[in-house]
């Protein structure tokens, strides 16, 4: 290994111990991320529940999970769980885009203000 070589893995074990300057570009991706994680983790908690209710319902339609449970017909009540389950999952992405709505509302001022002071430097 030559000293380029060296200098530079030194320099970057180096870079993990040294102390984080915050810098503007730093508070505008935490703005970012402030925007947008409530409404990803809205759709990926809702999104999966809506899915996990109608595997539920198909489950009832297509076994015999019914009869062990004592539900003498299941066809009817997997149906309206499937269904159920359906509406959630489609309406998830509508749900995800009013939240990151609001939360660009909530944010977009400060956002833009901390943008145009980043470029214009």
């Amino acid at each position: 290994m030559n000293r380029n070589d060296q200098q530079f893995i030194a320099q970057k074990i180096r870079t993990q111990y040294m102390e984080k300057e915050s810098t503007e570009l730093d508070a505008l991706r935490e703005l970012d991320r402030k925007v947008k994680r409530p409404a990803n983790v809205f759709a990926y908690v809702f999104g999966s529940i809506g899915a996990i209710v109608m595997g539920a319902g198909m489950s009832l339609v297509m076994t015999d999970i019914g009869a062990t449970i004592g539900i003498t017909n299941a066809l009817v009540p997997g149906i309206v769980i499937g269904v159920v389950g359906l509406g959630m999952a489609l309406l998830t992405y509508p749900m995800y885009n009013g939240i990151l709505n609001s939360r660009k509302k909530k944010y977009g001022a400060e956002i833009i203000k901390l943008s145009d002071k980043i470029m214009n430097k």
